[in-house]
């Protein structure tokens, strides 16, 4: 049968391509489930739903099987007292030094999974990132989880891939140094313990045996990282294949018309080796290749609609671009940064189809849903310059922000919903192109980051659909693994130079209370421990990691001071700013004697500063009550969560941090450079006042962005309607 217009086969493969394994990834239609599982594909056709249809979507996961079995028989894992098994996690400095958690997630996931359940929901999408680099030991895990919820549940899964999994086409030698193990010179818990598969690490370069314990390393293939044809095999039944009970299923490369649909001829044409498409280094090849290409390969995608329940089509986008690298069979560039900006350029075909099947879904009377792994449109309420200009194009992922040109193409395939991921954000976007044109990019957080939570939508008629932001905040057993922590504290206290990357973690935060508590320390660490380091400026950073309180930022922004930063680092005292501050500067001052002139000034602004807060209804001691260090915190928390972090804020801090922004705004401050480097010959205030003016007015577009706890989309207006009783705090 001839291709479709709406559905171009990738080109044949050219001379020296090479294909994922065919042969084995056209046989996964067929393959069963594993021995430890439940097979869950019904034998008869989904009923209508007589209701309003519920859909969860739960991205980034990450799973991680905190009891895997390495079936090999090599790393056995260390006992835990309260579940009686043997637990297989990564140390906490790892999850500390992370922007995604690696082991509580496990019990995050369940709770999730449990929770969607008592609402009854039956559709559960997965919008990438649903493992954490696709190992096999991890994998048969999440499969086994899967299949369990389905059996029992009736739930149905549908998965599309993330930059995780796989992280390339191929499968590629991999481990991790940080899972936690027993010391070997000291026979203690808590160390770290090296797990590669073969080429993974120096010490597992050779071995012939299933696995093997070489150095301080367990040596196995369980943990390398799988390419596409691992992943496929384990999610086949969760979407990556039609089933039975669909009523309707295609992928870029299907050729039957939605009147014509039969399971049969939608398995026949689902094969992986007719779901490969052409990509090259310079664009998407095929019926796209420009003769200049170079360095063009066959590989997989995984796209596909799917007509759960009558009248819903869900559009699952891989929205994975790997581009190639080289001439080596799994030389490509990962996917993370590559996003929907390379989708235009190196995938034009599953752009053209989204295009389609958004045409024909219509045309048919359906709900059509869009989902991926990455974000159609910029997440930060339209801060983004700001944050560029401020700290850098680098910064803060902006390298992942999709392009508004990127935006406005993808509104134009006349998607108007699509959830996306990989950000691990908490965001509500809206773009109007024109009169008929209008895409809603819902940004479902991560439950395994900050703020823990996935997103409910309800279709609740053919224009109306109703969000909800459910929030993970109470997670049966998440302190079950506490006590491997407190060990793994206590070795790296004894034994300070093993520590990762130097700076150990807080055991405070292992006094959480609850899960939602849990995340809210995370994030402090995360940003004392790597965030600050990545993202901000050296001033700016060791600005807040000084002992200053919101009172003395206050002061600063009212400081007017001739005395510049090089005469202060002579006084002897440095007024509020430490050390580490002035090393960042350039050519920074020897301490000499004390200076009276930056005392007065000092006097001098902080009346004004008093007066400041009375004029407001407030005390300059009021202020006292948090820490720039806290500052830097709730930024990365508005930054990350949206209005969800309103809870972790309180309200009279954030009235202080408004004020504190607006007495900024009053402020014109510019900085003498010298290089790359801010100066120390400017005055006293005024650094704080350039750098923090920027800074604070992102932070309030950061919490004015549109609504993402609770509200309903009107598809034919193309308006949002705010459902969240809560005002804001700011």
């Amino acid at each position: 049968m001839p291709l479709s217009p709406r559905a171009p086969r990738a080109a044949a493969p050219v001379a020296g391509a090479f294909c994922l394994s065919v042969l084995c990834l056209s046989l996964l239609a067929a393959c069963g489930s594993d021995n430890d599982t439940v097979a869950t594909t019904p034998t008869t056709p989904t009923p209508t739903p007589s209701g309003p249809v519920q859909i969860a979507f739960m991205p980034d996961v990450h799973f991680h099987d905190v009891y895997a079995n390495f079936e090999d028989g090599s790393f056995p894992g260390i006992p835990n007292s309260k579940s009686g098994r043997n637990a297989t996690i990564r140390l906490m400095q790892a999850q500390m030094t992370s922007t995604r958690l690696f082991n509580e997630n496990y019990f995050a996931f369940i709770a999730a999974l449990d929770d969607a359940v008592k609402r009854g929901v039956k559709h559960i999408a997965l919008p990438g990132d649903f493992s954490d680099d696709g190992q096999p030991v991890h994998m048969r895990g999440l499969k086994k989880m899967l299949d369990q919820y389905a059996a029992q549940h009736g739930i149905e899964f549908f998965a599309a891939p993330g930059n995780h999994d796989p992280n390339r086409p191929l499968a590629r030698p991999a481990g991790k140094s940080d899972y936690m193990g027993i010391d070997l010179a000291t026979g203690r818990a808590g160390a770290p313990q090296p797990i590669y598969s073969k080429g993974g690490n120096a010490d597992c370069v050779n071995y012939t045996t299933a696995w093997a314990r070489k150095g301080a390393s367990y040596c196995t293939e369980e943990v390398l990282e799988q390419g596409y044809e691992g992943i496929a095999k384990a999610m086949n039944s969760h979407g990556f294949m039609p089933k039975p009970n669909y009523l309707y299923y295609e992928t870029p490369y299907s050729t039957y018309a939605y009147k014509d649909y039969r399971f049969e001829t939608a398995q026949a044409q689902a094969g992986w080796d007719k779901r490969q498409y052409e990509i090259c280094k310079e664009g998407t090849g095929g019926a796209f290749k420009k003769p200049e290409y170079t360095l063009c390969k066959q590989v997989p995608d995984t796209s596909y609609v799917v007509e759960p329940v009558k009248g819903v089509w869900l559009v699952a986008i891989d929205a994975n671009v790997y581009i190639p690298s080289g001439a080596g069979a799994n030389d490509f560039a990962g996917s993370g940064d590559a996003g929907y900006n390379r989708m235009l350029t190196h995938k034009q075909h599953v752009i053209a189809w989204i295009r389609d099947v958004v045409a024909r879904g219509k045309a048919e009377g359906k709900q059509v849903i869009g989902f991926s792994h990455f974000p159609m449109s910029e997440f930060f309420n339209g801060a983004s310059d700001d944050i560029i200009a401020l700290l850098g194009s680098g910064k803060m992922q902006m390298v992942r922000r999709p392009a508004e040109d990127t935006t406005k193409a993808l509104a134009e395939t006349g998607l108007q919903i699509h959830v996306g991921g990989h950000m691990h954000f908490n965001d509500t976007a809206f773009r109007q192109i024109d009169a008929t044109h209008a895409l809603f990019n819902i940004q479902a957080p991560s439950m395994a980051a900050y703020v823990p939570a996935y997103k409910l939508m309800t279709l609740t008629d053919a224009t109306h659909v109703e969000v909800q932001t459910v929030r993970l905040d109470t997670v049966p057993r998440f302190d079950e693994l506490f006590e491997h922590y407190r060990a793994e504290h206590s070795f790296f206290t004894d034994f300070p130079a093993q520590v990762p990357g130097g700076e150990l973690w807080s055991k405070s935060i292992l006094d959480a209370t609850n899960y939602g508590d849990f995340s809210t320390r995370y994030m402090s660490e995360l940003v004392r421990l790597r965030l600050l380091n990545d993202d901000w400026r050296c001033e700016m950073r060791e600005l807040v990691k000084s002992p200053l309180y919101g009172s003395h930022l206050l002061v600063l922004s009212q400081m007017t001071s001739a005395v510049t930063l090089k005469e202060l680092a002579n006084t002897g005292t440095r007024g509020l700013f430490s050390t580490s501050f002035f090393n960042c500067l350039a050519d920074g001052g020897t301490p000499g004697t004390a200076n009276a002139a930056y005392a007065a000034d000092y006097a001098a602004a902080e009346a004004k500063a008093r007066a400041l807060a009375q004029a407001h209804g407030m005390r300059l001691e009021d202020f006292n009550d948090w820490k720039a260090l806290d500052l830097a915190g709730d930024f990365v928390r508005l930054a990350n969560a949206g209005d969800l972090a309103f809870a972790d804020i309180p309200t009279a801090r954030a009235k202080q941090y408004k004020l504190l922004a607006e007495a900024l705004q009053t402020t014109n401050a510019t900085l003498l450079m010298k290089g790359e480097q801010v100066s120390n010959a400017n005055p006293v205030g005024a650094l704080f006042q350039a750098r923090f003016k920027p800074l604070m007015a992102i932070l309030l577009k950061l919490a004015a962005g549109a609504p993402t706890r609770h509200f309903v989309i009107d598809l034919k207006a193309n308006a949002l309607t705010d459902l969240t009783r809560e005002p804001s705090p700011f």
